[in-house]
């Protein structure tokens, strides 16, 4: 009787048998999250509700950010108040895209606040007890807003379960906020 060669060595085997058990205890759900990431391009849509104004842009195409989107989502998540722009950190466009996919939408995002100067945050202190002093919103990681055709409790409800930052729910004001700072909820 003749011997067949394998073409997998013990270790190669061991080695494989552990990575079957390993992808076993990660939940289904977290591989349709990696395919939604690894798509070829990202797109995002805003309307910003103090401005009128409507952007929809591919921020993100053949794995890298795209420099003319980033400088238009800057301008229309900007200051409304002061004029003032301020990049908007990446990983919160990233967080937005998830959550529009978890949504299942391709609706914009209407943008309540996006980015606050420090002079607008000390202003919105002194008239609401719901302003933080050092608010992510001054450093381009927060962005509160709403989603049209969507109840603000399924907004709120996807955005907790990404548990990707921080997640604020204001219903008299009809807005989530979400930002990308440590995870908690208010």
């Amino acid at each position: 009787m003749q011997k067949i060669p394998h073409p997998l060595s013990r270790r190669g085997f061991i080695t494989l048998g552990l990575l079957t058990a390993l992808s076993s205890t990660i939940p289904y759900e977290a591989f349709g999250a990696v395919q939604r990431f690894i798509t070829p391009e990202r797109c995002l849509s805003f309307y910003n509700t103090h401005t009128g104004e409507q952007l929809h842009t591919t921020y993100w195409c053949k794995g890298k950010y795209v420099p003319e989107a980033l400088s238009g989502i800057n301008h229309i998540l900007r200051d409304h108040r002061t004029g003032d722009i301020k990049k908007i950190d990446k990983s919160l466009l990233d967080l937005l895209y998830v959550l529009r996919g978890q949504l299942n939408t391709q609706e914009p995002f209407h943008i309540i606040s996006g980015y606050r100067s420090p002079k607008t945050n000390r202003l919105l202190r002194k008239h609401s007890s719901g302003v933080a002093r050092n608010s992510l919103h001054t450093t381009g990681k927060a962005v509160d807003i709403r989603l049209p055709g969507r109840q603000l409790e399924d907004l709120l409800s996807a955005a907790v379960d990404l548990r990707k930052g921080g997640v604020g729910y204001y219903p008299d004001s009809d807005f989530v906020h979400v930002d990308v700072g440590r995870v908690r909820y208010w």
